[in-house]
């Protein structure tokens, strides 16, 4: 067999795959280098398996947690290796439940991230507080929200968690 020339050598090796428990029969890829975001059957991971053009070398499970607080819906669980116990970080995802565009909901989601943060700052806790603001439009993603816009949230998480393991350890070198 030939390599089909008509396909770029430069092809992305790497890519996060998002599982969603509100999506279950979805399955969201996200190739961050290149602002791609696209959604799949969830049956996607047992191809890729089969044909042996995926390996996962890393895997989350975020657990926890969602409360109702007016008009807001917060999840807040632990983020752990997934055959591990070990505790990577804690994310918090803030939901405004009235306003589905994200341009009119990021006023009031900014105010909701400056209260919490000054709340924290009045606690002597280790670690630190880290607000991901992700540009939507470079994923070709619309203004109204979707599912599509939480699997590029949990994307960039990952990617920093990934990011924070991999600095702890060159320094632990």
């Amino acid at each position: 067999m030939q390599r089909d020339q008509t396909i770029p050598a430069d092809l992305p090796r790497d890519f996060l795959g998002i599982a969603l428990p509100e999506q279950p029969n979805k399955y969201f890829l996200v190739i961050r280098g290149r602002s791609i975001v696209t959604e799949a059957d969830s049956t996607i991971q047992v191809i890729m398996e089969k044909l042996q053009s995926y390996k996962s070398r890393i895997s989350f499970t975020f657990e926890g947690i969602q409360y109702q607080l007016g008009d807001f819906l917060l999840r807040v669980g632990k983020v752990v290796p997934t055959h591990s116990e070990n505790l990577r970080g804690i994310v918090m995802e803030v939901e405004y439940l009235p306003i589905s565009s994200i341009e009119k909901g990021k006023v009031i989601m900014d105010e909701f991230f400056d209260l919490w943060q000054e709340a924290l700052s009045n606690r002597s806790l280790p670690g630190h507080f880290s607000h991901i603001d992700t540009n939507f439009s470079d994923f070709g993603l619309s203004d109204t929200y979707t599912p599509q816009h939480t699997a590029v949230q949990y994307a960039c998480v990952m990617a920093q968690m990934i990011a924070s393991v991999q600095s702890v350890q060159a320094l632990r070198s």
